[in-house]
């Protein structure tokens, strides 16, 4: 069975044109159904922008199905996420998830798919990621795939099942946060971590993905990260990104597109060799050294 799509939208439309482009040049996008959800302006002057995108999502073609969910009002980018899977899980077992920054390649989701089927059964494998950094394999790695108890925020999938499992409030929040051992372990996944939960539980980010990674952690689960990216994230270089004109650290090197079948490992574990240097693209030096570079003005 071959996964929805559910693409989030806001005020980008030259970025948004690029995603779609590069999701109708996926094998499968003519047997995939697309939930496009576009969020309403913030304010008057976002309205132009948000008229442009609503524009670009009625012409969309080259689905096998497309259903438009067009907001008059602000929502916000992480309500607007939680509530458009949760909505989409409700009809589905499974989805991916795109947002207006995301160019992925031709065998996204192939490998999506794929990954979703194998793993729909192992309890252990929460989410699906389509990004990596450019990490060489060990020697001797056959599989297509590795693990990491980090969710993927980049073009991704997940079962219906794991998805209903996510606390949203963290209803522990003030008991992990009084306990120093949890939160080590919890930025074990990145130096980030706790900096990130904490900020989102005062109000002071507006973000979902933390808190997946959060009920990753706390579950004890991986997330599968394919070995060569087959998604790119396009934001950093747009005028109304989060991360605009910041350097990207997240640079990456894209599959072709051109295999469509994949293999996968049969032990649901960290490999070492991955997991350290995905530890140390996520460790203070590594976002020291990056801030720095966006101070001499490198991008």
């Amino acid at each position: 069975m071959i996964a929805p799509i559910a693409l989030f939208a806001y005020k980008r439309p030259s970025e948004l044109a690029k995603t779609l482009a590069a999701l109708r040049a996926n094998h499968l996008a003519s047997e995939s159904e697309l939930y496009v959800f576009v969020d309403g302006p913030r304010s008057e002057k976002d309205v132009p922008k948000v008229e442009q995108v609503r524009q670009l999502v009625r012409e969309i073609t080259g689905f096998k199905t497309v259903h438009r969910m067009i907001s008059e009002h602000n929502i916000g980018c992480a309500d607007s996420i939680i509530q458009g899977v949760t909505k989409v899980l409700k009809a589905h077992p499974t989805v991916i998830v795109v947002e207006d920054d995301i160019v992925t390649t031709p065998n996204f989701l192939d490998f999506i798919n794929q990954s979703l089927a194998h793993y729909a059964d192992d309890q252990r494998v929460f989410s699906i990621g389509g990004y990596t950094f450019p990490f060489k394999k060990p020697d001797g790695y056959q599989a297509d795939g590795y693990f990491f108890g980090r969710h993927c925020a980049w073009g991704w999938g997940i079962w219906a099942d794991r998805w209903q499992e996510i606390d949203w409030e963290i209803t522990d929040f003030q008991q992990f946060m009084n306990d120093s051992g949890q939160r080590r372990a919890f930025n074990r996944a990145g130096m980030d971590m706790v900096r990130m939960l904490r900020k989102t539980m005062e109000g002071k980010l507006d973000a979902w993905d933390i808190r997946v990674c959060y009920n990753i952690f706390k579950k004890g689960k991986q997330t599968l990260y394919p070995t060569v990216s087959k998604v790119e994230n396009i934001g950093f270089y747009s005028k109304d990104g989060m991360n605009t004109n910041e350097y990207n650290r997240y640079k990456t090197v894209l599959d072709p597109g051109v295999r469509r079948k994949f293999s996968f490992a049969k032990q649901v574990n960290e490999e070492d060799h991955f997991a350290r240097q995905f530890r140390w693209k996520y460790s203070l030096q590594v976002r020291i050294f990056a801030r720095l570079l966006t101070y001499a003005g490198f991008r």
